[in-house]
This record gives structure tokens, C-alpha cells and sequence, in this order.
């Protein structure tokens, strides 16, 4: 299917340097009632959210009494209010500015200004032009974030330096990677037929396989150092564990995390020989021996449980579907014409068709975290039955918590919006049941 793109029939004007908003019919209207709908929604469960933490986050819970105490919930407290009202304002304006990018008539000004460049370096302008607005309207908020939020809690920890070098960093991976797939979607748009939703998606398919091998070994290390595990008793432990379960994990590293960031965090990414294991080095500093391998056997319980196979096939599947949907989409003049554009090139139906998926995909996010809290179930229940004892993951839990000031008390439709493991208080009370069941049972089979 080739793409001749005829120079575009402006049907707004431009004076005094004014774009006209593009006049509405039935389903723009629809579009956007759908588009503020999703926003609001998140919106609402944000302060849902808050207003439950107020009326039932006063109390340190139970099973973390004795490791946070009334100040420490006080903190916490007020930093999820904080964060949660920052993520009011930035959600407000970052929404309200893409609406106006896609009503205001930028885009089809900007589709007939390319009416007569070549159809790949059209598409990847119209893209990027979006996509630099967006961006440089989030750098305010991103330094706010940064230098003021998590300074404000001794969470920050990078320099200017370092903050400009990985904006500069990221644009440069994104205008990269962004480039090739773009390119290489369009590509198969124009030259493979009414198939061309296939060969796209088997595109895609690669390229994300390609990803998650280059991530961990190519792209990471761009923004943190990896180091292997320098521990020995450490490494000899997580290895004893990965070799116990014929795991062939080659790489264990800790990540230089605190020149940027105090918090937290464990994660596992990669395929293949790519497998990595990685460790904030300020979790190594803040938790005891027992702990960390009991976080890495959580890890590991992912890669035992095929998780990010899993999590692959669950994407190819709805990427599919996408494409295919976008097959058909792309042929319907009544799509282009909502938004203003009279002409139909590949890569605006493109950009139309992500626009249309955004509001959407917001009301459908919470299969997809219910999949993820899952996965993060399975994995605790790993490290338990692996270890013989949930005291040591339960322990790293708590400090976790403590060390990261996490909300204790989330509303449950928050949780089904946005996270995506358990909450931290329902992991520790699955992890310290399944010790008191395994001590009861314990003690019956002594006294039979």
C-alpha cells in the first residue's frame, strides 16, 4: 500500500499567528467526554485516595509496629499528599495542553506543511513536534519533582549536572529508538498491502524482544554504573539459590542508585544470557544479608515463574489487536476529518490512532496491574517456600517501607489503578499468616 500524500486542503486559517480550533462534530465531542472522562477518573481516585489515608492512615498498622512509629506515619502521610497533589497539578496541565495540541489546528497545519516531504521524515516531524512541546512543558515539573519534592523528604540525591545529562541522555535514546520504529512501522504501512497490520506487529514483536536484551547491557548503563556484587558471602548465597532451582543467573550487580535517589528498590529485567539481577546499592547498605536474599529470592521467583515471558506474550497478544483495529481505523476518512485533517496520510492515522487508544487504555489499566500484583504474589510466595521462612522477606518489606515512605493505607480503587505489587501492608500480612500456618502445622505434627 503505497502513501502518495497530496498537499493537504486546509480547511482552517491561520492570522496573526492564531491557529482556529477545529469546528466539533459528534465524535470529537464523543473523543473528548471520553478523553476528561479518564482524567477526571484518575483525578477523583487521587483524592480518594488521600481522603482514606487521612480517616484510616492515623495508625501504624499492626504487623509494622515497633519498626515505624507515629512521627514516621506523620511523614509518611504527608508525603503521599504531597506527591499526590503534585501529580494533580502535573496531570491537569500535561492533559489539558495535549487537548489543546489536538484541537487547536497545529496538527493539521503542520500535516500540510509536509504534504510534499517524504512520508518518513514526515511522519517522524510530526511526531517529534508533539512530543518536544509535551516535553519541554514537563521539565518544569520534572525539576520540581526532583529538587524540590524529594529534596524536601532527603530523597534526592543527583546534582544539576547529573540531571541535565540524563535529559540529554533519554532525548537521545528516545529520538533514536523512537526513530528506527516509527520508520520501520510506516515502512511496512507502505510497501507490505492490507497485511501490513501483521508485518507491523511482528515488527513490533522484534523490536521489544531486541529491547529487553538491549536494556540491561546497552541502554542502562548509559545513566548508572553497574558493578558485579562485590559482597561474597552475598553473591555465593544468591547464587547457591539461583543454582538450587538450575537457573543459569550470570548476572548479579548492584547499581550505583545513590548518586541519584536514597530510595530503595531490587529489580530483575533481560532475557536470555541478558538476565540481570540488580541491587540498589543503598539496599545493600540499609539491609542485612538474610534480607537481601530473600528480596533476590523474590527475583528469582520471577524468572521461575516465567514472568516476563509471560508479561511478553500477554503485550503481543493486545498488540495484535491493536494493530489490527488500526488496520481499520486507518481506512475511515470520518477518523481524519474529526480532527481536522482532510487528507489521510499513513503516519497521521497513525498518531490518530494512539490518540484515540490514550483515554481508553486509562479504563483498562487495571487488568493489566491486576496481572502485575500477581506476579509479585507468586514471587513472595517463591521466596517463602524457597526459604523455608517468611520472616527474612517480611523484615526487608517493612524496611522498605519505612525507607521509601510508602503509603501504608491505600484506597483500594487506587490500588486497582496504579499499583502495580500489593500493597506493602498486604504482602507482610500474606508473608507472616503463611508463617503462623507453617509454625501451627508444625507444632500438630510434633504433638500426633
Amino acid at each position: 500500500m503505497k502513501n502518495p500524500v497530496p498537499r493537504a486542503r486546509i480547511f482552517y486559517l491561520k492570522t496573526f499567528g492564531v491557529f482556529y480550533m477545529i469546528p466539533l462534530n459528534v465524535y470529537l465531542v464523543a473523543y473528548i467526554l471520553i478523553y476528561v472522562l479518564s482524567v477526571a477518573l484518575y483525578l477523583a481516585i487521587d483524592q480518594l485516595n488521600i481522603r482514606y489515608l487521612r480517616n484510616y492512615g492515623q495508625k501504624v498498622p499492626a504487623p509494622f509496629e515497633g519498626m515505624i512509629d507515629e512521627k514516621e506515619l506523620q511523614e509518611i502521610s504527608q508525603y503521599t499528599s504531597d506527591n499526590i497533589g503534585f501529580n494533580l497539578v502535573e496531570t491537569t496541565v500535561s492533559k489539558t495542553l495535549f487537548l489543546f495540541i489536538v484541537l487547536s489546528g497545529i496538527l493539521p497545519w503542520l500535516a500540510g506543511s509536509l504534504a510534499q516531504v517524504n512520508f518518513l521524515l514526515a511522519g517522524l516531524v510530526f511526531f517529534a513536534v508533539p512530543g518536544f512541546i509535551e516535553g519541554i512543558a514537563g521539565l518544569p515539573f520534572d525539576y520540581y519533582h526532583s529538587f524540590v519534592l524529594e529534596d524536601k523528604y532527603g530523597f534526592n540525591t543527583k546534582t544539576i549536572k547529573i540531571w541535565f545529562a540524563d535529559l540529554v541522555k533519554s532525548l537521545i535514546v528516545v529520538v533514536i529508538l523512537g526513530s528506527l520504529l516509527l520508520s520501520a512501522l510506516l515502512l511496512m504501512l507502505a510497501y507490505t498491502g492490507e497485511m501490513w497490520w501483521v508485518c507491523a506487529w511482528i515488527v513490533l514483536l522484534c523490536f521489544q524482544l531486541i529491547m529487553t536484551v538491549l536494556y540491561p547491557t546497552v541502554i542502562a548503563p548509559l545513566f548508572n554504573t553497574f558493578t558485579p556484587l562485590e559482597d561474597s558471602e552475598l553473591k555465593v548465597r544468591i547464587q547457591q539459590l539461583a543454582d538450587e532451582e538450575g537457573l543459569n543467573v550470570t548476572g548479579i550487580y548492584q547499581m550505583d542508585a545513590s548518586k541519584r535517589t536514597r530510595h530503595t528498590n531490587a529489580y530483575l529485567s533481560g532475557l536470555g544470557k541478558a538476565k540481570r539481577i540488580v541491587l540498589f546499592d543503598s539496599l545493600i547498605r540499609s539491609h542485612d544479608l538474610d534480607e537481601v536474599v530473600a528480596i533476590l529470592a523474590h527475583e528469582i521467583g520471577h524468572l521461575k515463574k516465567n514472568h516476563i515471558k509471560k508479561q511478553l506474550v500477554i503485550t503481543s497478544i493486545l498488540s495484535l489487536f491493536l494493530f489490527y483495529l488500526a488496520s481499520k481505523l486507518l481506512t475511515l476518512r470520518s477518523m481524519y476529518e474529526s480532527f481536522g485533517f482532510f487528507d489521510m496520510p499513513h503516519y497521521v492515522g497513525f498518531f490518530l490512532v494512539s490518540v484515540l487508544w490514550g483515554p481508553i487504555s486509562s479504563f483498562l489499566s487495571p487488568m493489566g496491574m491486576a496481572i502485575s500484583r500477581k506476579f509479585e504474589k507468586e514471587a513472595d510466595l517463591y521466596a517463602f517456600q524457597k526459604l523455608k521462612s517468611a520472616k527474612p522477606l517480611a523484615s526487608a518489606l517493612k524496611k522498605m517501607a519505612k525507607e521509601n515512605l510508602s503509603n501504608l493505607t491505600p484506597h483500594r480503587l487506587y490500588v486497582w489503578f496504579n499499583y502495580s505489587h500489593p500493597p506493602l501492608l498486604e504482602r507482610v500480612q500474606l508473608l507472616e499468616g503463611l508463617d503462623l500456618t507453617q509454625r501451627h502445622a508444625s507444632e500438630a505434627k510434633k504433638n500426633q
